[in-house]
């Protein structure tokens, strides 16, 4: 090694050497075999090893200005303890970049048929997020996972805006692709989640879209109350009306309605709903084995925060639904297992959308407004229980809120006027002669 030099290599040397570059190798002075080498192109850290056999080798770690002294150092003496096993770094260094290599170039579509595949599939709406995915991201399937941007989300945001989808759809999309590649990280199959940190952005609302909001958390009137009721009402009649129908037009062999207190699930699901407050989802998931008539409790795991609550929780019934699911359950043979709504088709659990039809059954029926919406039952539940004068508190249980703040910021408007009550009652109590004066008081006549 004619003409190579000895010295520590530091930032600051290197600094120095990167613009009065020697002739030749500069080694350290302190790690064997580590030294820089000069060419047109800049400075690059190398490493002269021996391995077990005896045969020298030279191992090129990087360029200066990409690894500063102190990673280059960090990577040459990581690459010793290497050859003091026994082992060839360069290869092992090929091997971990060939890894990276292939890690970067998994698509998303390779990894959602294969490995999610077999996840989703074990989980209730598995197949949905799976549909959601494809649907969503069709152009994107073909695409490394690792190679997905921030600037490929705002993209897609915006051609997903053209096309009319609702901010909240998309959100719930791009969630599901970030849990996808999260797991695909965690699983060493990608070196990261490139969608860690960013989201999508909340587009400014028109006065179209908060007249929408609004109409979709609202309570019910009370005129609108009594239409539900009626409607359901005219849901059984219509209902008992078309069987026997049926029955006298040669269908004699189905059963007649006209003696049981539910023409099908549909009453006492609503009513259900209606009654607890309870999120669709929980009500079809619902089992008898959550179910205690006699304490009137319902005792589940919520569906939606299972993911951080997966505790069950208890609720306490009124005596309306314990009333409602004491008749179903006799109606139903009184069963001590198994969903207490079953869908009418296979005996398993009803659709996500398969209240949908029957809810715009009853609405028509009711005279209700198009666009009430069946969970605007669970926003009555609160809102009645806070105009009542319940506490936050006591209300954010009973909805089942994870954040007793999703409470304060959808319902705490309601509440009565707690506050002008209090300084009214400090007054009356403390009144002096100061506010009879005032009232005393007779105009001046300068």
């Amino acid at each position: 090694m004619v003409g190579s030099s000895k010295q520590k290599l530091t930032t600051k040397a290197l600094e120095k050497l990167s613009k009065t570059p020697p002739p030749d190798n500069v080694f350290d002075t302190e790690l064997p075999g580590f030294h820089i080498r000069p060419s047109k192109r800049g400075l690059t850290f190398r490493l002269y090893y021996r391995t077990k056999t005896g045969r020298q080798r030279i191992l090129t770690i990087g360029r200066y200005g990409t690894l500063t002294a102190a990673q280059a150092r960090k990577d040459a003496t990581e690459a010793l303890a290497i050859v003091a096993q026994g082992g060839d770094p360069r290869g092992v260094m090929e091997a971990a970049k060939a890894e990276e290599e292939r890690q970067q170039q998994q698509t998303l579509r390779a990894y959602l048929d294969g490995p999610y595949t077999v996840v989703q599939r074990r989980k209730k709406d598995g197949e949905a997020t799976l549909r959601r995915i494809r649907h969503a991201f069709e152009g994107w399937l073909d695409t490394p996972m690792s190679a997905i941007t921030r600037s490929d989300v705002e993209r897609w945001q915006g051609k997903r805006e053209a096309k009319g989808e609702a901010f909240g759809t998309s959100v719930r999309s791009l969630g599901a692709l970030k849990t996808l590649l999260a797991h695909a990280a965690e699983r060493k199959v990608i070196p990261a989640n490139p969608l860690t940190r960013i989201s999508l952005q909340k587009p400014a609302m028109t006065d179209d879209d908060m007249a929408d909001q609004a109409a979709q958390r609202r309570y019910l009137e009370q005129e609108e109350v009594e239409a539900l009721f009626a409607g359901l009402n005219a849901y059984q009649d219509k209902k008992r009306e078309q069987r026997r129908l049926s029955r006298a037009h040669g269908k004699a062999y189905l059963p007649s309605l006209g003696s049981v207190d539910f023409v099908d699930h549909v009453k006492p699901w609503i009513l259900t709903m209606y009654y607890t407050g309870f999120r669709p989802g929980d009500i079809t998931g619902l089992r008898w084995e959550h179910v205690n008539l006699t304490f009137g409790t319902i005792r589940k795991v919520i569906e939606k925060t299972a993911h951080h609550h997966p505790d069950p929780m208890t609720f306490p019934l009124s005596s309306a639904v314990v009333k409602v699911l004491t008749a179903w359950h006799r109606q139903q043979g009184e069963p001590t297992t198994g969903l207490v709504f079953p869908s009418s088709r296979n005996g398993k659990r009803m659709d996500r959308t398969a209240m949908q039809k029957p809810w715009a059954t009853l609405r028509k029926l009711s005279g209700l407004p198009e666009d009430l919406q069946l969970y605007s039952l669970r926003h009555n539940f609160a809102s009645q229980l806070v105009m009542a004068g319940i506490d936050l508190l006591t209300v954010s249980k009973l909805m089942a809120h994870s954040d007793i703040q999703t409470t304060i910021q959808f319902y705490a408007h309601l509440r009565p006027d707690h506050s002008r009550d209090a300084v009214e009652a400090f007054a009356r109590q403390t009144a002096g002669p100061l506010p009879e004066a005032i009232g005393a008081a007779k105009p001046s006549l300068a």
